[in-house]
């Protein structure tokens, strides 16, 4: 099993960006409930956003209303769209799966583990 998450880069406080994680070998992925984490410097990792196999979704408070994540299992890959971006949303980003789908997402033990895409928002 790997998930690859994508799309980090630097951007400029105010500034979006879309974050990708492609899973491969993974049966059944819409079974599947999906993660964002991020972890900052000095700071303890952090579930971001989830989605289960419901499409039900989960945001920490300080990204509600400027994060979206979706799914598209057909291309078993989970986005993570960023806007209004802010210098404390500086982080790498990793995405996690677990078979345990149906389960409220950030409260899921996750399984799998991407390697992480590093974010930075800095003028």
């Amino acid at each position: 099993v790997q998930l690859q998450a994508s799309g980090g880069g630097l951007v400029q406080p105010g500034g979006s960006l879309r974050l990708s994680c492609v899973a491969d070998g993974l049966q059944h992925y819409d079974y599947y409930a999906i993660a964002w984490y991020r972890q900052a410097p000095g700071k303890e990792r952090e579930v971001v956003s989830c989605i289960n196999n419901a499409d039900a979704t989960h945001y920490i408070d300080s990204v509600k209303g400027r994060f979206t994540i979706s799914r598209v299992n057909a291309r078993n890959t989970v986005y993570l769209q960023m806007n209004s971006l802010k210098t404390d949303d500086t982080a790498v980003y990793y995405c996690a799966a677990d078979r345990a789908g149906g389960s409220y997402c950030p409260f899921i033990p996750y399984e799998h583990w991407g390697q992480g895409t590093e974010v930075t928002v800095s003028s």
